[in-house]
């Protein structure tokens, strides 16, 4: 299989549920990632069509999908269009047949995705099907939708934290690489405010006084936890098995020095 540090192959897809996910937890890393010269790619499975409590579903789909474009113009990112919809990103043939075709159009080396444990089934479904599609990509007898020819690469998936930085029963979820996201926050914010239509929804359905200043108070407190880093992102690197022949860890190689292994999680207490 292929080096997946090959400049040729530097490649990153951040998959989420929702438009605004990837701004809130994975947009920083991102930046980063660009910068080290790496194409990146944002993809949301779900039109957040249920994102308002004015407008109806599909003026909110409209809306979302032109404030998504945005924001991944912001970030530099290839942007690929929802295929779901709020509360129906389910684990099925369905929604895996379509987003592994998408995981083998772009090819990553880079998967970067949600948490399995979250407060919410959009998210969790999510993470399973990035890990399957990114499984699926060199099986010539699973059939994709759109058809895709497999690819013969390597690959590493990471997942990020759950919002809040605690599972759905409220256990604290640790991660195993902090990613120093200080000198890209700005920007990070600037492509999460592109998602205006949220600051309403955010208010009136979960008592967030604002969503910009959520963000930054989960990435403050992943740089404390850090103990080096002012404003961070925090992953979790999925097992190898069926992704490449051996470890690798092409998000901790590329970002040297803004990468962070936490010492408490590699030794097993997180």
């Amino acid at each position: 299989m292929p080096d997946p540090t090959d400049q040729s192959r530097r490649v990153a897809i951040a998959i989420a549920a929702h438009p605004d996910d990837i701004e809130f937890m994975m947009a920083g890393t991102l930046l980063l990632l660009r910068e080290a010269g790496w194409e990146i790619h944002s993809l949301n499975l779900s039109s957040g069509n249920c994102g308002s409590v004015r407008l109806g579903a599909e003026e909110t789909e409209a809306k979302r999908l032109a404030e998504a474009g945005e924001a991944a113009t912001i970030l530099g990112a290839t942007f690929h269009p929802p295929f779901s919809r709020d509360l129906e990103v389910f684990y099925d043939e369905v929604h895996l047949r379509r987003l592994a075709s998408i995981v083998r159009e772009v090819d990553p080396s880079i998967v970067l995705t949600h948490s399995p444990e979250d407060y919410m089934e959009d998210h969790m479904n999510t993470s399973r099907l990035a890990v399957t599609a990114a499984f699926a990509r060199g099986m010539p007898n699973f059939g994709v939708a759109p058809e895709r020819a497999p690819v013969e690469s390597d690959v590493a998936v990471y997942h990020g934290m759950p919002h809040g930085l605690r599972d759905g029963l409220r256990r604290r979820v640790v991660p195993g690489l902090f990613v120093d996201t200080t000198s890209v926050l700005e920007t990070k914010r600037r492509a999460l405010a592109a998602h205006r239509s949220q600051k309403e929804w955010l208010d009136v359905s979960q008592g967030l006084d604002s969503y910009l200043q959520t963000m930054e108070a989960m990435s403050l407190a992943l740089g404390q936890a850090s103990g080096k880093f002012q404003h961070a992102e925090g992953w979790r690197r999925h097992s190898h098995l069926g992704f490449s022949a051996k470890e690798i860890d092409p998000l901790g190689q590329a970002l040297g020095q803004a990468a962070l292994a936490n010492a408490d999680y590699e030794d097993g207490l997180g």
